[in-house]
């Protein structure tokens, strides 16, 4: 976990002030890969894990940042934003300063001392948690009331044009949102959002990160949502109601798929099929029907291997891997893909074994030394409150 002590203890020393403490947590899709910028359904849950943000207001409206992780410092003018999109973790805290300012919150000038044990490039969501993180340590300094939602929503703004990631709003609104012991079904479209309860007493969410991040997994995610839209356009000529591929059924896709060009074809299978799957996912929780939800989340990585060529080698490798584990009751990937993450769900009396054979069989064909986390649910952002013990 963060140290909090050292976090806080660090500020003071730093800015000379007492601060208050802010907390976003990371996220792990269980299912719903790419549905969510098509309007789709996803089923995420918050994992323990988290970015921590210690801040205090300033008399002016200059906001200086120091992260622990990067040992990086950063600073911004509030009244007069800077150039976008430079690849620096800059564009994720002034992103969400400026998408909030642009919303009408008036924000204080503020000093920022940033730590995070969400790996980063892993999958798992660690800029929607320094993204809301941030963004509720801003609002909360400047006495600003501001709607969980309208935080995630200024997180995504942030993504879209600092970053320059099109992204979904699944992320920020896990980070936003969560519940403890909960996964959220979440109506990309709606925002509408339904808890699922997470028995954590028969199997464990297991969280194996590849250590691999391909470089075109930024380039080709916008790709694939171009993609996703273009079949949009397309089938829209014959089922002319239809906004997003969350409108097309799985019926009207057989019908009329053969109209899109192959590559286009699949990208769309996937999202159609997709969404499908997430809603079974959630009944299956809902029930208490691990073993649905297993195969669901196999045919999840099946088809991101297949029709939306997501994946890659090393995170085939890995569900490969788990289907051979008895005990493992269903695998695939999450996040983004090309590299990253897979998420696992594990019988408990299994988890041993599981955690030895895959680290065991991932090292010896990749001679890569891979990491796995196990997690519980945890609840999204919040203020959080520690004395430093001197």
């Amino acid at each position: 976990m963060v140290n909090l002590d050292r976090l806080q203890c660090t500020f003071r020393e730093r800015y000379g002030t007492e601060p208050r403490l802010f907390r976003a947590p990371g996220r792990v899709n269980l299912i719903g890969e790419h549905t969510d910028y098509n309007g789709g359904f996803v089923l995420p849950m918050a994992v323990d894990r988290e970015t921590v943000v210690a801040a205090s207001a300033r008399d002016d409206r200059q906001v200086r940042a120091f992260s622990l992780e990067l040992d990086s410092a950063v600073d911004f003018d509030l009244d007069h934003p800077g150039q976008r999109q430079r690849g620096l973790w800059l564009d994720y805290v002034e992103g969400v300063a400026q998408a909030l300012e642009a919303r009408g919150v008036r924000l204080r000038g503020a000093d920022l001392l940033l730590d995070s044990n969400v790996p980063i490039g892993a999958g798992l969501s660690s800029s929607a948690a320094l993204e809301l993180a941030v963004g509720l340590a801003l609002t909360s300094i400047a006495q600003a009331q501001v709607e969980e939602i309208a935080l995630a929503l200024a997180g995504q703004q942030a993504e879209h044009e600092y970053v320059g990631i099109k992204c979904g709003i699944m992320d920020q609104f896990t980070a936003a949102l969560a519940r403890v012991g909960h996964a959220l079904l979440i109506d990309c479209r709606t925002l509408e959002t339904k808890y699922i309860p997470l028995n954590s007493s028969r199997a464990y969410v297991a969280i194996c990160d590849t250590h691999v991040k391909h470089a075109l997994a930024s380039s080709e995610y916008n790709t694939r949502r171009a993609q996703c839209e273009c079949g949009v356009e397309l089938l829209r000529g014959v089922l002319p109601d239809i906004r997003a591929l969350r409108d097309v059924s799985v019926v009207d896709f057989q019908t009329f798929g053969h109209l899109l060009a192959e590559s286009i074809k699949r990208r769309c299978r996937h999202v159609i099929t997709e969404n499908a799957r997430v809603l079974a996912a959630a009944d299956a929780l809902s029930t208490g029907d691990l073993e649905t939800m297993g195969e669901l989340m196999f045919l999840s990585h099946d088809s991101m291997r297949d029709d939306f060529e997501a994946s890659c080698t090393e995170l085939d490798l890995l569900v490969d891997i788990a289907r051979s584990i008895k005990g493992v009751i269903g695998a695939r990937m999450t996040g983004g893909g090309f590299g990253g993450c897979t998420v696992n769900l594990v019988s408990c009396d299994a988890l041993e074994e599981f955690q030895a054979v895959v680290s065991r069989r991932y090292k010896k064909v990749t001679n890569i030394d891979m990491a796995i986390y196990i997690s519980e649910a945890s609840d999204g952002a919040k203020e959080i409150g520690r004395e430093c013990q001197a």
